[in-house]
């Protein structure tokens, strides 16, 4: 064998050992997603958990954050984590499998930041009950990310935004959520349940009039197609960060009260910025030459008044009592 091949072989041993002595101690590798492209405020976010975790066990685990939907729609996630295929992830929570987490989605369940502090947290009524319906799809939840207030976001000036009663003649995306889907119906406009992915593809071809399901900030990227956005508020949005049941199973007891901990500072750090980071984004659809259409107080009661009285008894039929149980909590406060 030449000099050069004996050379070649005792490098690739070298860097062999190398790699194991860096990674001798680590008993995994996980990979760990979100729906936002990188740099964005959830990837910050996540990040820093990550750090946490990674300092705290010693980088025991070693953590490849795969950002964008570089790991599949959140639907497709979902089940990839019950798989134990992916290991952790943050984001919404997809229905295909267990109708009940439309509670997660329920329209106009809370109207301000103040409200949402109270439902969308970790521990409150509504978290364990949403954890108990992951845990039987080997999930377990660890906390949750606030994001912002939902809009809509169209083509063309829809006819009279602010009343719910007028036919806008407008087909706009919905999540293949049935919460998002009944909502829109009742707000004026047709429903088309499709996916992210293809719903940006919908506003450049024109297959669609508009989007719903996300906020300001979901739609700054959008702006070539997106020229008027409507803060109907009419869901809060909250991405949820859970595990595979069998790595979560997997941990010691401290090694899961870090996680849960991580989880919970995070969100507590989330909520002190996400109202203005909300209003901001807002700032920025103007800045890229988006109307806002402003809604009063009353246009907003109206949609309101209208999704609880038409969406709700038939959410609560494919929910059931759970969604009696939460909305008596809520309105016990």
């Amino acid at each position: 064998m030449k000099k050069g091949s004996y050379i070649l072989l005792l490098s690739l041993a070298l860097l062999i050992v190398c790699s194991c002595q860096l990674y001798g101690e680590t008993s995994d590798r996980w990979k760990v997603g979100h729906i936002r492209q990188s740099g964005s405020a959830i990837d910050k976010d996540l990040h820093q958990f990550i750090d946490r975790i990674s300092t705290e066990i010693d980088n025991k685990i070693v953590f490849d954050i795969y950002p964008g939907n570089r790991l599949g729609d959140y639907s497709v996630v979902q089940e990839r984590v019950s798989f134990g295929e992916v290991q952790l992830y943050v984001g919404p929570l997809a229905t295909s499998i267990d109708k009940r987490l439309l509670l997660a989605t329920i329209p106009y369940l809370v109207n301000n930041w103040s409200e949402a502090r109270k439902t969308y947290v970790q521990d409150s009524d509504l978290f364990k009950i949403v954890a108990g319906y992951l845990e039987e799809q080997n999930i377990k939840l660890l906390g949750g990310w606030p994001v912002y207030f939902g809009g809509i976001g169209l083509r063309e000036n829809p006819p009279e935004p602010g009343n719910p009663d007028v036919n806008k003649e407008m087909i706009i995306r919905v999540p293949p959520i049935r919460s998002f889907e009944l909502a829109a119906r009742e707000l004026g406009y047709t429903a088309y349940p499709i996916t992210w992915t293809y719903a940006k593809m919908g506003l450049k071809t024109g297959m669609v009039d508009g989007i719903i399901g996300g906020g300001a900030e979901g739609y700054s990227n959008l702006t070539e197609s997106i020229k008027y956005y409507i803060p109907v508020r009419d869901h809060f949005e909250y991405w949820f960060m859970y595990m595979n049941l069998n790595t979560w199973n997997g941990l010691s007891e401290e090694e899961q009260l870090l996680f849960l901990g991580a989880a919970k500072k995070m969100e507590k750090d989330r909520y002190l910025v996400a109202e203005t980071q909300e209003k901001e984004s807002i700032q920025l659809l103007k800045k890229r030459g988006v109307t806002i259409l402003e809604l009063s107080d009353a246009e907003l009661k109206a949609m309101r008044d209208k999704i609880q009285q038409k969406v709700w008894p038939q959410l609560e039929k494919e929910v059931g009592p759970e969604f009696s149980r939460i909305l008596a909590e809520i309105q016990e406060r």
